[in-house]
């Protein structure tokens, strides 16, 4: 134990971290800098973005989404949530901004209340997955990340390698609506599996944009057993 300390010590010595917003140095985002990010106190349907009290997706959108509802932490529009999301999954890839994020989903669930631990229970956490030669890039999978930390922090059970990206696609930033969804068409498989067959899915991810993607995962889910998809996502563009 003491070893490790020590190794801390001098990497922090070394190489401190600064705040990524204002640069102070630290933390990677300092108490100042995260007060200023407004953490949603609400959810949203999947479909029509209009607020919902229950979680659930609205009455009348229910036959329009494999999604059963969906948790969002914060909005995208934000330059300092932009700015982690972006140094977390694109070069410098600072992987020590994961709990920042998760921290961002865990006080939303707080805030929103309702009965948003007896939706959570009993779910498995499943990350949207990353092509092999994408995360080879990158080094990992950064939905990945997310879900192994709130696996932690919420004693969730949590399942890799279930669901699978088959296909390389070219990235959706700029694509429409249903541009992406062609772009996304066929990219995922998920093998029959006793671990999720019959079980609510929690599926992560860092941003939710169009819903595409979360779209074809969860109905790929759902083609393999699963009872239910919820969406969790740091951040709603």
């Amino acid at each position: 134990m003491w070893i490790s300390s020590i190794k801390n010590f001098l990497l922090d010595l070394l190489f401190p971290c600064f705040c990524v917003s204002c640069g102070k140095e630290g933390e990677y985002i300092c108490k100042d800098c995260l007060s200023t990010i407004e953490i949603l106190e609400y959810q949203f349907c999947p479909v029509c973005e209009k607020r919902v009290i229950d979680g659930k997706t609205c009455k009348n959108c229910q036959q329009k989404t494999k999604l059963n509802g969906l948790f969002i932490a914060v909005a995208y529009k934000n330059q300092l949530v932009k700015k982690l999301i972006n140094q977390f999954k694109y070069k410098p890839y600072l992987k020590e901004l994961c709990p920042i994020l998760c921290f961002l989903i865990i006080t939303h669930f707080s805030l929103i209340g309702n009965n948003t631990m007896d939706i959570l229970k009993q779910g498995i956490l499943i990350p949207v997955p990353l092509h092999k030669k994408r995360q080879k890039e990158r080094g990992f999978n950064q939905a990945e990340e997310i879900a192994k930390h709130l696996s932690v922090k919420l004693n969730l059970a949590f399942c890799n390698n279930v669901l699978i990206k088959i296909k390389s696609t070219s990235a959706q930033v700029g694509l429409s609506s249903e541009q992406r969804k062609k772009n996304i068409k066929g990219t995922f498989v998920c093998e029959k599996d006793d671990r999720i067959k019959g079980k609510k899915i929690l599926l992560v991810d860092d941003v939710y944009t169009t819903g595409a993607t979360m779209e074809e995962c969860a109905e790929i889910l759902k083609q393999a057993g699963v009872r239910e998809v919820w969406g969790i996502a740091v951040a709603r563009e």
